[in-house]
């Protein structure tokens, strides 16, 4: 059962203090929605699906429909990438492995399909680090089938592959049943797990990031251009992906870095490429114009208590891994704050002091939301038998009423 408490004492006053410039009034509750009257967003978006994200803390700055399943086109083609970097990692691909390009790949992505393709030959073999630039830089369908092919046999194989390792880094809803994003109704994304990817992809493997801001490839007769429109701007964007098919519109996830902050995007369902790209850059500057750092707790500082089954104590204080800070809106004339610590409950005893076991949530009326790690600040013994006998009747007769 996941607990959720709001902040409550002299721990939340001092909450509010510090907000004492942005926070008309603040607002404490142990559910997950907003008061009534709370202030309207600032920020609007004509993409069917959108999210911001801050990719150093994993903070959502904006959400618009973030967690609805829609086609993602290319866009998934991070997902390909992001089983083949894995494959790379561990040794079971090398760059210099030879990429057969079969006949359906051909036939399937490849120039007679009228996408967009890498134009390799039927019956060719490339080396794989010439096919990733292929697939990042062009968007070849051709490419990544042929990929797909080599690792699993099949396609179909190699789609299973990309689910199973989409969950395996904590992507629920996402399902796949193809490697290039071609349409297919049981293939979906949604816009915060495309996210989610996008920074898994940027934090796990920095050698292969590099690719999706080079601007051009040539292979062959061929020049191809990047397709990421924001590159060639001054926003300090340095990939990933876009993204269109009739049944879903124009797509794009795009991360950009600017004085030393790394903010993700990911906007789908445009009507064209001009609004896709008018849109990511008015996203990307106001999340690197409209949001500064915010100190809430000091290293060490007591946030709140979690309950503990079968301790020596009731009760778990917790602390921050040092200081405790977040991104929040620079200016909101009403801003109204939701502060929670949520937990799996019961904690069960023994803890370790740092052990992380909770989280601080802070939403704001706009819905930004930012969650830091909460660790026990000391030591939980198990209590005896008797003792955890006692709080099993209290959780069963009760639940964890008394906190």
């Amino acid at each position: 059962m996941k607990a959720i408490f709001g902040i409550s004492g002299l721990s939340f006053r001092k909450f509010v203090a510090a907000f004492s410039m942005l926070i008309l009034g603040a607002v404490v509750m142990a559910g997950s929605a907003l008061a009534q009257g709370a202030a309207p967003a600032e920020m609007t978006t004509r993409a069917k699906q959108a999210i911001l994200m801050d990719a150093n803390t994993g903070a959502v700055l904006f959400q618009h429909n973030a967690d609805e399943l829609a086609p993602p086109a290319s866009m998934s083609k991070l997902m390909t990438l992001a089983v083949i970097f894995r494959a790379l990692k561990e040794g079971r691909l090398k760059p210099e492995d030879e990429i057969l390009f079969s006949v359906n790949a051909w036939r399937t992505g490849g120039a007679p399909s009228g996408t967009s393709a890498m134009f390799v030959p039927v019956n060719t073999k490339e080396r794989l680090d010439e096919v990733l630039k292929g697939i990042i830089i062009q968007s070849g369908n051709d490419a990544c089938i042929a990929v797909a092919e080599s690792m699993a046999g099949t396609e179909a194989a190699f789609a299973k592959m990309m689910t199973d390792e989409a969950r395996r880094i904590g992507l629920s809803k996402s399902t796949f049943r193809n490697s290039t994003g071609l349409h297919d109704p049981e293939h979906l994304m949604t816009a915060r797990e495309l996210a989610v990817l996008a920074r898994h992809l940027i934090k796990e493997y920095p050698e292969h990031y590099t690719l999706f801001g080079e601007r051009e490839f040539r292979y062959r007769k061929h020049r191809f251009f990047n397709r990421n429109p924001l590159l060639a701007l001054d926003l300090g964007v340095d990939g990933l992906k876009t993204g269109y098919i009739k049944e879903a519109g124009y797509g794009l996830v795009a991360s950009a870095k600017q004085d030393g902050r790394r903010v993700i995007l990911v906007i789908n369902g445009m009507e064209d490429a001009q609004a896709r790209r008018n849109e990511a850059v008015r996203l990307i500057e106001w999340g690197f114009k409209g949001f500064a750092d915010f100190k809430l707790f000091d290293a060490e500082e007591v946030v709140g208590r979690a309950r503990v089954w079968g301790g020596d104590r009731m009760f778990v204080p917790l602390v921050g891994g040092g200081e405790i800070t977040v991104l929040l809106p620079k200016a909101q004339s009403a801003q109204r704050l939701q502060a929670q610590i949520i937990y799996n409950s019961p904690l069960k005893a023994p803890i370790k002091k740092g052990d992380v076991i909770a989280k601080l949530r802070v939403t704001t009326a706009s819905q930004s939301v930012n969650e830091v790690p909460l660790h026990a600040a000391e030591d939980v013994p198990q209590a005896g038998a008797m003792r955890r006998g006692l709080d099993t009747l209290v959780h069963m007769a009760f639940g964890w009423v008394l906190r």
